[in-house]
């Protein structure tokens, strides 16, 4: 008889994880952009000198409908499966990031598409909420990817690993569109400094329809149906998996709606994404006003991208931590529970730093430090999604972002309209210095918020799964799991 040598481990999945990454890295692309090119854009709509508060509302349509739409868009990925759900999404999205572009542009003397002032914010309200919409589901439907696709040891990494490749180009495109807008499109194509930022989101937007021609001709929506995977590779991803098919009908919503260990990994979440928002909108236009950071600056682009800078490296440390602690001891509660209680103790502490920072760099560093601890925390909350949801991951998810984003939403406004209010009630001090009044405050606010979510971790338990579904996954290979 001939011998055969054992079947290897393939290794597809982290192929599959590849692809994964690189949307991650696409959706923050996207969403990040929106922040960099926010003075540009406000110059476009006010004129020159406006501040990005004026686009308070443009933040929050994109985020709250991006909440509104988490929950539908997982319930689509559970059910229909993750690759027709991911490719819908980044084809929505795609086409309102390049719809951006075309917000109050003269394309002849006098003669505006989307016009101009209110008008045209009102159009970028509107194409922000449409964009919101399309990019709502994304990371539910990679977690109910990487549940179909990853063993239960490699779970929290690979969330880690997906969290640090979008906050890695989110920290990086300020940089990106520094070199982009200024450099490649301004100095090199000497292009109209109106049209530079317009073609920025025109690229931005090709960028994801180029994503879904790959992923189409290689994913699939489970391992067993992807001819590259041997059995050996089959065997290790499906290892302590009964009961953990897919829920094609009957989502018990009511059980769902009402688990109070899903409420508070929602409100934890909802905390979370509170502080984090400003990052990503009003803290371009910040540095730019306060600390005099130029907008061609490559390294005002780094002081600008440094929060996701640092959060990336939180993301990768926190998912390896947690899975190793898991490893080790067997204990998952407090495998995923410490990781949070520390991350958003230390995040909270790092925000009145910023306050009395006196120069850029060191305001970036404290701001950078917060974001770091805050997403020490997004591998262990993302990998919970999947330990409490099971075959209702994307759902457990989906509420988990939906509240987390309404956070979100209701930052951007907050924030904006403290600024304003403080501008208003402060004028004598004169605009900029009532201006930064207002920010301060912010940050004494993110910092109550993120205590709030470090007492909220007490009330989260990785043990517990959503809806009465029974603990499926082998005791033997975690013996110190606590009901």
């Amino acid at each position: 008889m001939d011998w055969k040598p054992p079947p290897r481990d393939t290794g597809v999945r982290y192929r599959v994880l590849m692809f994964l990454c690189a949307l991650s890295m696409i959706t923050y692309l996207d969403r990040v952009a929106m922040g960099a090119a926010a003075p540009a854009i406000a110059a476009a709509l006010f004129g020159p000198g406006t501040g990005v508060e004026v686009l308070k509302w443009a933040f929050t349509a994109f985020t709250f409908a991006y909440a509104a739409f988490e929950v539908p868009s997982g319930w689509l990925g559970d059910v229909f499966g993750p690759k027709r759900t991911l490719i819908r999404i980044v084809l929505w999205w795609s086409a309102f990031t390049a719809f951006t572009g075309l917000t109050a542009w003269e394309i002849v003397e006098g003669r505006y598409i989307f016009g101009t002032g209110q008008i045209a914010l009102f159009w970028l309200i509107v194409l922000r909420f449409l964009f919101g919409v399309g990019e709502a589901g994304a990371y539910p439907n990679i977690t109910r990817a990487l549940h179909n696709w990853m063993p239960f040891t490699e779970r929290g990494w690979a969330q880690g690993a997906v969290w640090f490749s979008g906050r890695l180009m989110g920290g990086l495109t300020p940089l990106i569109w520094v070199l982009l807008v200024e450099w490649v499109l301004g100095w090199a194509l000497r292009l109209d400094p109106d049209l530079r930022w317009r073609f920025a989101f025109w690229i931005f937007g090709g960028v994801g329809v180029l994503w879904c021609v790959a992923f189409a001709a290689f994913f699939r929506d489970r391992p067993e149906h992807h001819p590259a995977v041997s059995s050996s590779e089959l065997e290790l991803i499906q290892l302590g998996r009964r009961g953990e098919e897919s829920a094609h009908a009957g989502v018990p919503w009511i059980q769902l709606l009402s688990d109070r260990n899903l409420w508070a990994l929602c409100l934890m979440y909802f905390c979370a994404a509170f502080g984090w928002y400003f990052h990503i909108t009003y803290l371009p236009g910040f540095l730019e006003r306060h600390y005099g950071v130029r907008s061609d600056s490559l390294l005002g682009g780094l002081f600008k991208g440094g929060p996701l800078i640092f959060g990336a490296i939180g993301c990768i440390v926190g998912g390896w931590l947690t899975d190793r602690w898991i490893r080790r001891t067997g204990d998952r509660k407090w495998g995923r529970q410490r990781f949070g209680l520390l991350g958003h103790a230390l995040c909270a502490a790092c925000f009145p730093l910023c306050i009395f920072a006196p120069w850029a760099w060191l305001f970036a560093l404290c701001i950078s430090l917060a974001a770091f601890w805050n997403d020490i925390t997004m591998g262990p909350s993302w990998a919970i999604c999947q330990d409490i949801g099971k075959r209702y991951a994307a759902i457990v998810a989906g509420c988990m972002n939906t509240i987390g984003n309404l956070g979100g939403a209701a930052a951007n406004l907050v924030t904006g309209t403290i600024v304003q209010w403080a501008k208003t009630h402060f004028a004598s001090r004169g605009e900029l210095a009532a201006e930064r009044l207002g920010y301060d405050l912010n940050f004494l606010l993110f910092a109550a918020v993120y205590l709030t979510a470090t007492l909220l971790w007490l009330f989260i338990d990785a043990t517990k799964p959503v809806a009465g579904q029974q603990e499926q996954e082998s005791r033997a290979a975690f013996p110190g799991d606590s009901a």
